[in-house]
Parts: structure tokens; C-alpha cells; sequence
């Protein structure tokens, strides 16, 4: 089919009108956009001048006044005013003195658990099989001058030697000072253990008195250890209790020697009366 010249003419103009009609509709609607974009930021600035304008004017906030003296003294006045109540009282009393009690008690059962572990306190059943009377105090006891230099073997060697005659270790002090006990228990407890290596509160003890006496020392002059003195009387008893002058052996005798032969050196030297019972109790098997 052909086309006329006059008809294809004609479709190029509409063509063209409908480039133009879109090309105006596209400038109208952005010019819109940007007619509308002004408007809203002209809003937004006015928004924040109307803002830091109202801010301006705003008070800041300020706390309320604090009461006068007046006030202060009235308040203070009623409380002193407020009659106390007996019933409160007696609760509070009764509260204070059975927390007291239960502290004590507290106290007193952390220093046995204590004393059981280091092994310082025979268990329940040793103590019960030794309700046996101890034996009257002699007349001389053996008090063997010792020191934690010595070391722990020949220590309890001597511990079972003075069971045998009812004897006494005397240390001039504590290991690491009177103001640290714990050294001084684990020494005591390494010493009196029958069996070494046992270990816990039921360990078996030897049945020997173990002093901490410097007054003792001083009162027999020892200066060098082992020493072996008979003591008359009570040389357990605490010294901040004992005078000075409270009697003293008469000799002192010094050797790394076991304890027989300690005795019998001090039976030479004067003493075999004080120290006969002792060696008798030595030659008991």
C-alpha cells in the first residue's frame, strides 16, 4: 500500500506535538518539585527560629529553698519529743545479745575445727579412752630445754622418751614470733603425733606437756640447747602466774645426748635423788 507524501507529512507533526506536550509536562512538574522543596524548608526554618525563640524565653529550672533553722530545730525537737518504746527495746536488746551468743559460739566451734586440723585435739573417741586420772605431779619434773632448730626427728624422739617420765618440752619462743601461732601449732602437732604420717584430727598424741616459757630459761640461764633441768613443782604453770623467785633445779645439764644418759649425768652431778624416779620409769618395760 502506499502512503501519500500528505499523510506521512501529517504524522510527523502530531509526532513532533507529542515530543513537545511531554518535554512542557516535564518542565511544569519540576518545577512543582521545586517550588514545594522551598516552601517545606522555608517551614523548617521557621520552625527552628520559632524554637530557639520560645527557648529564650523559657526560666531555668531552679530547686526548691531548704528549711530554715527553724524548721530544722522543730523537726529535731519532735524526734527528742517521741517517747521511746519498752517493747522495741527489749527486742532490740534481745536480738543484740543473741547475735552476741551465736558469734561467740561460732568462734568458739571455727577454733576446735581449727585446733582438730592441725591435730592439736584428740578426737571424740581418744578423748573418751583417756578419762584415765593423770598421774599426781612428782616432785621434780624433767624439763628438757629445747628450740625449733632441732629438727623434728630428734624432737619426737625426745617426746617419747619424757612420755615415759611425765616430762616437759619447754621452747624459750614461738617460730616466727608471739604474734604468729600457726608455725607454732604445725611444730606442735609434727612433734607430738604418735605416727607421723598420719594426718587429721584423730590422730593419736602423745600424752607430754609442751611449753612456751621464756621466763624459765632465764630463771636457769640456758643459753644452748638441749638442756635437761628437774624442776620442782609445776614448771607448766603459766609464767605470767609464776614469780621469779619460784624454785628452780639446782643443776642444768647440757649434751644432744638421749635422755637417759641426760639423767644420768645430772645423777653425777648431785641430783641422783630427784632424778630416781624418773630413771626407774625409764628401765620400766
Amino acid at each position: 500500500m502506499r502512503i501519500s507524501r500528505r499523510s506521512a507529512s501529517s504524522a510527523l507533526a502530531l509526532a513532533g506535538f507529542a515530543i513537545a506536550t511531554v518535554a512542557l509536562a516535564q518542565d511544569s512538574a519540576r518545577e512543582r518539585i521545586q517550588d514545594q522543596g522551598d516552601a517545606a524548608m522555608e517551614r523548617v526554618k521557621g520552625a527552628v527560629t520559632r524554637a530557639r525563640e520560645g527557648r529564650a524565653d523559657v526560666p531555668d529550672p531552679k530547686l526548691p529553698p531548704g528549711p530554715s533553722e527553724a524548721e530544722r530545730r522543730r523537726a529535731f525537737e519532735g524526734l527528742r519529743s517521741r517517747l521511746p518504746t519498752p517493747a522495741i527495746d527489749a527486742r532490740a536488746r534481745a536480738a543484740l545479745a543473741a547475735g552476741e551468743a551465736r558469734m561467740a559460739a561460732e568462734r568458739e566451734a571455727q577454733a576446735k575445727r581449727l585446733r582438730q586440723a592441725l591435730g592439736l585435739e584428740p578426737g571424740e573417741m581418744e578423748a573418751v579412752a583417756k578419762t584415765a586420772p593423770s598421774p599426781t605431779i612428782k616432785a621434780w619434773v624433767p624439763v628438757l630445754f629445747v628450740s625449733s632448730s632441732i629438727p623434728v626427728p630428734i624432737l619426737r624422739t625426745y617426746a617419747a622418751q619424757l612420755e615415759r617420765v611425765h616430762g616437759v618440752l619447754a621452747f624459750r619462743g614461738m617460730p616466727g614470733g608471739l604474734h604468729k601461732v600457726g608455725p607454732m601449732a604445725k611444730l606442735s602437732a609434727e612433734i607430738l603425733r604418735i605416727d607421723p604420717g598420719c594426718e587429721g584430727p584423730s590422730c593419736a598424741m602423745r600424752n607430754i606437756q609442751l611449753i612456751v616459757d621464756p621466763i624459765v630459761f632465764r630463771q636457769h640461764g640456758v643459753a644452748r640447747v638441749p638442756a635437761l633441768a628437774m624442776v620442782p613443782g609445776d614448771p607448766t604453770q603459766a609464767y605470767c602466774e609464776r614469780e621469779d623467785e619460784s624454785p628452780r633445779a639446782s643443776h642444768v645439764v647440757y649434751g644432744d645426748s638421749a635422755l637417759p644418759g641426760l639423767l644420768e649425768e645430772y645423777a653425777r652431778l648431785g641430783g641422783d635423788k630427784e632424778v630416781r624416779d624418773a630413771q626407774a620409769l625409764l628401765g620400766a618395760r
